[in-house]
């Protein structure tokens, strides 16, 4: 996407016609893209955020910003900037493809899917955007060209029958997915695999054994666990494997600031749902929307956010007294955070942990990361050791950025070359690039769920008094799992041992 990023950004002055800059912010604006064009990545960036500081409203420099984040790889930055954009322009193409493109480079066929068909949706004639999602077809459905199928006429089809249509905040109409994800692609995790084929895959290829038991054809299912450890993969793999349609339910989407359009989007989604079961519906960051009521601010007092709660629960008691071919499932972080209401029996009940991936598996992991790409011999053993508390998107980051090393140098020297051992070393070694992003997210949640004793001074005496974290009695015994991953590696020790494998992997052996 760098030749997209070259021609967005010599358009994008064209982009707010009705809208007025500041010459000074123009001209911090233009700086950034002859930076960006010299490849000089962080200056421009430095560049576009002054524009940004001086006038919060200047769409292009956040567009131009993700452009250059999004080269960088830093996905998670240009995706936040891409949200901000489409808040100032709602009826522009651009930011939805890039958000596409993104989503694709992280392997979320699915989501790169919902972003192109958006791009088209608000301007059904942009080229970019139809070539975009016609080659995310091709990647997601190869058989079909095997078969003598235009990929053209799947994608014309696909978005007459299935287009999402959202109108004044309302959801008219959803948009389903297919996925081809496979659980082979999913590393380790093999009690987790069992246990999702058993209970969901089964129950949607086989519904009438399942009627036969007793057993109910739907559910609610929590995934959750650190970040970056494969939550939404292993939903696009259910999917896969059992040939099921998929909503991807976004909060930013379903949560609407006029009175009864968030309820009314939640039942549009489960309606439709039902209309094209077997069906997933797919909420990500779970806990976004489904936030604990009689919180405070913080605990989801805002008028929209609780009303989303209360019409959540009403379709989640649908699917509990129907649940014929309708799975619901979300994926959290941070499921202390989600109201109690949703996580009893028959909603959210039934929970899955998904750990950080262990030694075994991020040999694995790296090996399958590096499966399609020009390599010569590589220590795998090596690579796991020096990732000790690395998530399985930190190795992907890893290994994606090893790979433009030897990328760069056949472009440059015009030799051949392949992906080695000191190309994915240097990439770990650099402090300023890499790193886990699990350690700061341990630190981050510790005060949330484990208990600390404070000593405190009343009348002029010591007290000792105990801080509870967000965790209940029986949350604590429902996460169990992920309350001692986090308390051992937040662990002074553990945090030595870490630190102490990863050295001795990196510089000795």
């Amino acid at each position: 996407m760098v030749h997209m990023a070259v021609e967005e950004e010599q358009s994008s002055e064209n982009k707010q016609p009705g809208k007025q800059v500041d010459p000074g912010v123009k001209e911090h604006w233009r700086k950034g893209n002859s930076l960006f064009e010299d490849s000089k990545f962080d200056e421009a960036i430095k560049e576009y955020n002054t524009a940004i500081e001086m006038d919060p409203s200047y769409a292009d420099a956040y567009f131009n910003k993700a452009l250059t984040e999004r080269i960088m790889h830093k996905y998670d930055d240009a995706k936040r900037d891409l949200e901000k954009v489409i808040e100032l322009q709602p009826k522009s193409p651009d930011a939805p493809l890039l958000y596409g493109d993104i989503e694709e480079s992280c392997n979320d066929y699915l989501g790169a899917r919902h972003w192109y068909e958006r791009s088209l949706s608000i301007d059904p004639t942009y080229a970019q955007a139809k070539e975009r999602l016609e080659h995310l077809e091709a990647l997601m459905h190869p058989e079909s060209k095997a078969q003598g199928e235009s990929q053209v006429s799947r994608g014309v089809q696909f978005q007459e029958e299935q287009k999402e249509v959202i109108e004044e905040g309302q959801i008219k109409k959803v948009a389903f997915y297919k996925s081809n994800i496979k659980f082979d692609s999913v590393i380790g995790l093999d009690k987790i695999k069992k246990y999702l084929h058993d209970n969901v895959i089964l129950a949607m290829q086989h519904p009438e054994l399942f009627k036969k038991y007793g057993k109910k054809l739907g559910l609610g299912l929590l995934l959750y666990g650190p970040p970056g450890v494969g939550k939404t993969h292993v939903v696009n793999a259910i999917a896969g494997e059992s040939g099921a349609n998929v909503i991807i339910a976004r909060v930013n989407q379903i949560v609407d600031m006029y009175t009864g359009n968030t309820e009314k989007n939640l039942h549009a989604i489960f309606q439709q749902a039902r209309e094209h079961t077997p069906c997933i519906i797919f909420f990500d960051e779970l806990d976004a929307l489904g936030v604990k009521r009689g919180g405070g601010q913080e605990g989801g007092e805002s008028s929209a956010l609780r009303l989303a709660v209360n019409q959540f629960l009403v379709e989640m008691n649908g699917v509990e007294a129907n649940p014929e071919g309708l799975f619901v499932i979300g994926a959290t972080n941070q499921p202390w955070d989600i109201d109690p209401a949703l996580k009893r029996s028959g909603r959210f009940g039934d929970s899955v942990y998904l750990p950080p991936p262990k030694h075994k598996d991020r040999k694995k992991l790296f090996e399958f990361y590096t499966r399609d790409k020009p390599r010569s011999r590589l220590s795998f053993g090596r690579l796991s050791r020096a990732t000790i508390g690395y998530s399985p998107a930190d190795i992907w980051r890893i290994s994606d950025k090893a790979a433009m090393r030897p990328l760069l140098h056949e472009y440059e020297k015009k030799k051949e070359a392949k992906l080695t051992m000191k190309d994915m070393m240097a990439v770990l070694k650099d402090k300023d690039t890499n790193g886990s992003s699990l350690d700061e997210w341990y630190s981050m949640v510790k005060k949330d769920v484990i208990s600390k004793t404070e000593t405190q001074m009343v009348d002029g005496k010591k007290q000792e008094i105990v801080k509870e974290g967000k965790l209940d009695a029986q949350e604590k015994i429902l996460y169990k799992a992920m309350v001692k991953d986090i308390k051992k590696n937040t662990s002074p020790t553990k945090i030595r041992i870490k630190r102490l494998m990863r050295w001795w992997a990196l510089h000795v052996w």
